[in-house]
């Protein structure tokens, strides 16, 4: 028996063969190799975006202006920026106003993008590859790129949108602003930023369905559901894990668009048209508040954080509630 003990202690291909635990010292190079796969990335992730976040953060807590600058001060001013911008009616105007805007384009990209991925599913596979290709090329289209394209689009002259709007009867809409009023320019901005969001939702919702078991359609359909009651009682329970992180990644990405509204109007007119990002970049890089502007930002992210909270919260209660 001595000897058998002996031989196992010896080899431990042996040991394990026979049956024995593997080595712990195996055991905890294998559960340390994800941690060690994914520091690459955060070493990059902290160097390229935690030092930015800092720097940006002392920046706050300074009076950073046109004189400061070619003076080369540096006048520290404590929490007096995040107290101006909180006990200002303008911020929480902005803020208010980015609320609405993000919820408006998150329930619009959603739903049309839940269609098109329904609709996904539902093609033939040579529709199927022609609408996929489609939205990858819109999907794939840069922002700045896009967002000219639409600017052509609703331009006051010679815009398509104007022109067809004319030859439709609508005469009044011939040479029509689209960026003169606050409606009129969120609408423009709305269109372009749900036109470009629906393919991630579209592409991610037929992938996920085609993980739903056929079985559960056939018994809804021998149960007498029709396509709406199926969507209820089959696809969305089976789905709802999908629908709360594609929702909370829309709410995140609509919520700290700046290229599209800067773009197409610079928050105009009359500044009516800003949200928390394109105030921050206004105040800050505009007007030469450098302090206030990185105010601005780092409270746009404690906004998003406390979102991302909720989301954590949620996701935390559903995995409860299936437990």
């Amino acid at each position: 028996m001595s000897a058998q003990i002996e031989e196992a202690a010896a080899d431990p291909a042996a040991r394990i063969s026979r049956g024995g635990a593997p080595p712990p010292r195996r055991g905890r190079v294998a559960a340390g190799t994800p941690y060690l796969l994914i520091l690459p990335a955060a070493l990059v992730t902290v160097l390229l975006l935690g030092w930015t976040m800092v720097r940006n953060g002392l920046l706050s807590f300074q009076d950073l202006g046109r004189r400061q600058l070619i003076r080369h001060l540096t006048e520290w001013i404590g929490f007096d920026n995040y107290s101006e911008q909180l006990g200002s009616s303008d911020f929480w105007k902005v803020t208010a106003r980015s609320v609405v805007f993000t919820a408006a384009n998150v329930v619009l990209i959603m739903a049309l993008g839940c269609l098109v991925g329904l609709l996904l599913a539902r093609l033939g596979t040579k529709m199927r590859l022609l609408l996929s290709l489609g939205l990858v090329l819109a999907w794939a289209m840069p922002v700045v790129a896009a967002t000219t394209v639409f600017q052509w689009l609703f331009a006051q002259r010679f815009g398509v949108v104007n022109y067809l709007l004319d030859k439709l009867g609508w005469h009044s809409m011939a040479d029509y602003n689209w960026t003169s009023g606050q409606f009129s320019t969120f609408f423009v901005v709305t269109v372009l930023i749900v036109w470009q969001s629906i393919p991630f939702v579209a592409i991610n919702l037929y992938a996920a369905t085609t993980t739903i078991p056929k079985e559960l359609y056939e018994a809804a359909s021998l149960d007498g559901a029709g396509s709406w009651k199926q969507f209820t009682s089959v696809t969305f329970p089976f789905l709802k894990p999908f629908f709360l992180a594609t929702t909370f990644l829309e709410v995140i990405w609509v919520f700290k668009s700046f290229t599209q509204i800067f773009a197409i109007n610079e928050g105009g007119p009359d500044r009516l048209t800003e949200t928390l990002p394109v105030y921050a970049f206004v105040e800050g890089m505009g007007n030469q508040h450098f302090g206030t502007g990185a105010a601005i930002s780092i409270l746009t992210i404690v906004i998003l954080l406390a979102l991302t909270a909720y989301y954590l919260r949620l996701v935390l209660k559903q995995e409860e509630d299936e437990l």
